[in-house]
């Protein structure tokens, strides 16, 4: 039996700086073949290379042994090449059996037949034993059964290899377990399986091979005998790296407790959270997607509701309402900033004024020359560049917009400051100037706390890191030395002492 699909020798670059560099990998017939690899390290991009939506600029894609030019999306779907995308790519106010079907009507005549679509739709459906309905509409079903009817699309295709993106990122432990028993039947019935994940335990548990790349490097291609959680965490983030951003910067802090959080429950979400954060304290959340971090914060904040629990916030119960907070001197940047952190067509001084209203308003009135004064001041002092008050935040870099959303909380009197994901898709240079407003903020008595998938950026900047996994708090790391591999095994569900003790 031949190879089903070898990838040789990749490579590719972006402005000159190669993200692929000679990479190989290959998947069997009927195989599991894990990919794995830290943020950036080219997964995506070899995907994208093998999917036709990157031309590849070195190297040769052979399918079954024979050598393949895939230069877009249809190329690969006619070799049977079928990918789910976290982005689910459905239809949300058409059927299940529409989504299918759709651009493979079957029809008699020039009719489309609906009694032939419905037909092979319930049989894949039956088949796999997925608990859905063709004729239901695609908006009442939950994310899981979202994702089946992207398998399904897949399998419609007769897809001989079905690449998966972080399939269980926003499922409940339940619908993961469904989902594997899917890839399991995919795995009886011949069909390869490309599976990305961060999730050590799952890879563990699915795989039959698992490549890693580092770096746009394979650096290693483990059997499932192989397949060593500890071992696998330290291939992805390499040695040297590890302990070059070890953090030594941990300690509890003696100041006075700002923000006491006890018992937050949220079904379903996250349970029995419980922390405290102290004066001028920087502190990091880490966790995988979906382990309920930004959850709990929205909680805390007001954004949303938690079910049980409270909230004290310099030793007076908290209300959870959004004003009640602000006016406490609390600021928080979410994750998406595009969609909640800021108005796109407003300018950088519009958008300061926006959380500021209160101290720029008099009789009603909001006073034009304090409005102007403070978006100058916060431009200077953030250095956002272009460094024009009335240019739309909507034109300027990441790392500019979100000094855009920083600044509007930084021109009030901050005692809190939650920032989630504060340097998700922006330079370098940037985050360097992001990390130092933080670390000066927490100087100036701010207590701040930071969500992040970065593990560098969580060692450099927190004072202590609180691990998140599956909606509880796993470990905190208040003292000693740290590395990138003991925040990625707590993670994961690993105390490295216990990794130590397995090897």
């Amino acid at each position: 039996m031949s190879t089903l699909l070898e990838m040789k020798d990749i490579e590719k670059s972006f402005n000159g700086s190669p993200v692929l560099k000679k990479v190989n990998f290959s998947v069997e017939p009927g195989e599991v073949h894990a990919l794995m690899g830290e943020n950036g390290a080219g997964k995506s991009t070899l995907i994208k290379i093998l999917t036709g939506i990157y031309p590849k600029d070195g190297g040769q894609i052979y399918w079954n042994g024979q050598p393949v030019e895939i230069n877009n999306r249809n190329d690969a779907a006619k070799l049977g090449i079928g990918v789910i995308y976290q982005e689910l790519s459905l239809i949300p106010t058409l059927t299940v059996m529409q989504n299918v079907m759709l651009g493979k009507e079957e029809s008699r005549a020039g009719f489309v037949s609906t009694r032939k679509m419905r037909k092979r739709v319930s049989e894949l459906i039956n088949k796999y034993g997925f608990g859905i309905k063709p004729d239901a509409i695609v908006e009442t079903l939950t994310i899981a059964q979202r994702q089946t009817i992207e398998i399904l699309k897949a399998l419609s295709e007769e897809s001989k290899l079905i690449i998966m993106d972080e399939p269980t990122a926003s499922l409940s432990t339940k619908e993961s377990d469904a989902l594997f028993g899917i890839i399991e039947q995919l795995r009886k019935d011949g069909v390869s399986v490309i599976y990305i994940s961060h999730r050590l335990e799952e890879v563990y548990r699915l795989s039959d091979r698992l490549t890693v790349l580092r770096d746009g490097a394979r650096v290693a291609t483990l059997t499932k005998e192989q397949i060593i959680p500890a071992e696998v965490v330290r291939l992805m983030i390499g040695k040297e790296l590890s302990e070059a951003t070890a953090s030594n910067n941990l300690a509890t802090s003696d100041k006075p407790v700002r923000l006491r959080v006890k018992d937050l429950n949220k079904k379903g979400i996250f349970k029995n959270i419980s922390f405290e954060i102290h004066e001028g304290e920087i502190v990091g959340f880490a966790g995988l997607v979906g382990a309920g971090r930004t959850e709990v914060m929205r909680c805390i904040y007001g954004a949303d509701p938690c079910d049980s629990g409270t909230v004290e916030f310099e030793g007076q119960p908290l209300t959870k309402k959004i004003t009640d907070s602000i006016k406490k001197g609390f600021g928080f940047v979410p994750e998406d900033r595009r969609n909640q952190g800021f108005t796109p067509l407003l300018s950088i001084e519009r958008n300061v004024a926006l959380t500021n209203y209160d101290t720029l308003a008099g009789g009603g009135f909001v006073n034009k020359g304090k409005e102007k004064k403070l978006g100058k001041e916060m431009v200077e002092r953030l250095n956002i560049k272009p460094n024009n008050p009335q240019i739309p935040v909507g034109n300027l870099s990441g790392g500019n917009q979100q000094k855009a959303v920083l600044a509007k909380w930084l021109s009030r009197d901050l005692k809190l400051l939650i920032i989630d994901e504060p340097t998700a898709g922006i330079d370098i240079g940037a985050k360097d100037e992001i990390y130092k407003i933080l670390e000066e903020l927490a100087a100036n008595g701010t207590s701040v706390i930071m969500v992040s998938s970065d593990l560098q950026e969580l060692l450099r900047v927190s004072q202590r890191i609180i691990v998140m996994r599956k909606g509880e708090i796993f470990t905190e790391f208040s003292s000693g030395k740290i590395t990138q591999e003991d925040i990625l095994m707590a993670e994961s569900g690993i105390l490295t002492k216990e990794a130590e003790e397995h090897e």
